[in-house]
Parts: structure tokens; C-alpha cells; sequence
């Protein structure tokens, strides 16, 4: 009986899951939106975050690599970020890097058009420099 309830806790869950991410796979991500996606705490507190807990990679420093990450990304409309891939890169372990600062910053306040949550594609530069 109690093994029975686990199996279909776990059935249940997995099939919650698998409707989330066809929900997600179904939204329409928007490149222009009336409204863009703002970081928690504004461009302000996210320029604070990022000075706070972008790790220049040791590899980076060793080699004297700099130079600017392109990064875009997927807010969706219950503002998660996620789709996170380098456009340009620089090497050294500064475009995990780029990418792990974006994963971790937290739910933004997604893009709106007509007043309505949309996804959105950001594409957001990450500066190193030594």
C-alpha cells in the first residue's frame, strides 16, 4: 500500500512536470515587446548583483583574457530565465562563467505587450576586464 502511494506520487509529479515544460515549449518567445523584462531590483540592483557575484575564472587571469560575453536568454512569463546560450564568447572560462551569473540573478519581471506577461529573448553583454 505505502509503495503503491510513492509510485503514484512519483507518476503524478512526472506528469505535472512534462505539462510545465510543453507549456513552455508551446509559449511564444517575443524578440520585441512594448514593455522589456527588468531584473529583480532594476537595472540598478542588477548592475549591484553582478559586481556582487561575477567571478572572474583563474584561467582568465592567468592568460590576460578579456573582453566582452554576449549572452541571450529567454524571460518567460512568469519571469524565470532560461534558454541561456553565448552568442560570442572570449574563452577561459568566462562564458560558464557569463552564464552561471544569468542563471542564478532570480525571477525577473517579464516583458508585457497589451498589458499581458509575454516570453521575451534578452540579450544581455558581460564585461571582463582585469
Amino acid at each position: 500500500m505505502y509503495l503503491k502511494k510513492i509510485l503514484m506520487g512519483l507518476i503524478l509529479g512526472l506528469g505535472i512536470s512534462l505539462i510545465a515544460n510543453q507549456a513552455k515549449a508551446q509559449e511564444t518567445v517575443q524578440k520585441q515587446v512594448e514593455e522589456m523584462p527588468v531584473p529583480p531590483g532594476g537595472m540598478e540592483g542588477f548592475t549591484k548583483y553582478m559586481i556582487e557575484n561575477l567571478k572572474y575564472p583563474a584561467a582568465a587571469k592567468e592568460a590576460n583574457i578579456q573582453g566582452m560575453v554576449m549572452v541571450t536568454f529567454v524571460v518567460r512569463a512568469d519571469g524565470s530565465v532560461d534558454t541561456i546560450e553565448v552568442l560570442r564568447g572570449i574563452g577561459g572560462g568566462c562564458d560558464e562563467e557569463a552564464v552561471r551569473v544569468v542563471a542564478e540573478s532570480g525571477k525577473w519581471t517579464p516583458g508585457k505587450n497589451g498589458g499581458k506577461a509575454v516570453a521575451t529573448q534578452m540579450t544581455l553583454p558581460i564585461q571582463f576586464k582585469i
